[in-house]
């Protein structure tokens, strides 16, 4: 499965109600470290059963980005009954977001 678009729309559904952990990926097209981190996240969606994988358009979707308080991009947030249980801001090897997804 690959990473899900996640909106304002789809939030509440796909994150804050999921029974699993979720990893989000908030980036931009024009964020160079983004574009190395987004193939690593994807690869990550396809391959892990136990876990919810999301990404958020920073510019698409503005108001996730603000509640999340995202003022680096690419930053990775790992939430688990809808709170927040692991954040990384930048660029990150698989192995350690993988580890975020451990909590």
């Amino acid at each position: 499965m690959s990473a899900i678009k996640i909106t304002k729309e789809n939030f509440e559904t796909e994150v804050i109600k999921s029974d699993k952990p979720v990893l989000l990926d908030f980036w931009a097209e024009w964020c160079g470290p983004c574009r190395m981190v987004g193939p690593v996240v994807e690869e990550i969606a396809s391959e892990t059963t136990t876990a919810k994988v999301g990404k958020v358009n920073v510019d698409e979707q503005p108001e996730l980005a603000s509640a999340f308080k995202v003022m680096s991009i690419p930053t990775l947030v790992v939430l688990k009954d809808g709170k927040i249980v692991s954040t990384a801001v930048g660029a990150r090897p698989k192995a350690d977001i993988l580890k975020m997804l451990n909590v």
